[in-house]
């Protein structure tokens, strides 16, 4: 198979992949390298590189599943606060192997709209390199995460766009 049949086939392969179809199976090492590497060849005006990624594997995953319901719990109103979505919120964090939070840096060199576009690229690169791993992954986007500008240790010209889910797949 040629390299545009190959991508091809990958690009017609991608999909999001929830928690709920990941497998108990770890992503090696390796792989998650790879698979961050691959975000840093998107294109970038001017090169300012504007991704920040962090990976949130055990304990620090399962902290950032505690931080995220307490989130949800404290920013509803009891009326329209739902337990289901609560737990949910636990359980799709901890059924993935590894969560990367998508964060913007804006430089000020180019218009904002570019640096999300660069950032968007470098995930579709992730998702594209997931695939072709056979990891599923899914690019989640929740109001929750405004609040975490603390633990993600987001700065003034930084704003988190979601979390990356990913999980091996059978």
């Amino acid at each position: 198979m040629n390299k545009a049949d190959v991508l091809k086939e990958i690009i017609e392969q991608r999909r999001s992949i929830f928690p709920k179809d990941y497998t108990e199976a770890e992503i090696s090492q390796e792989i998650l390298d790879e698979i961050l590497n691959s975000a840093t060849f998107a294109p970038n005006h001017k090169r300012t590189k504007p991704w920040r990624f962090k990976i949130f594997r055990g304990e620090e995953k399962a902290k950032l599943a505690l931080e995220m319901q307490e989130i949800y719990r404290s920013t509803q109103a009891p009326e329209v606060f739902l337990e289901k979505k609560y737990n949910d919120i636990g359980f799709k964090i901890n059924k993935a192997d590894a969560i990367v939070s998508i964060i913007v840096n804006f430089s000020g060199m180019v218009p904002e709209w570019e640096e999300i576009a660069a950032v968007s690229m470098a995930v579709q690169n992730m998702y594209l390199t997931c695939t072709a791993n056979e990891v599923g992954c899914y690019w989640s986007s929740p109001k929750i995460v405004d609040h975490l500008k603390d633990s993600l240790t987001i700065e003034e010209n930084q704003k988190c766009l979601g979390l990356f889910y990913m999980g091996k797949v059978d």
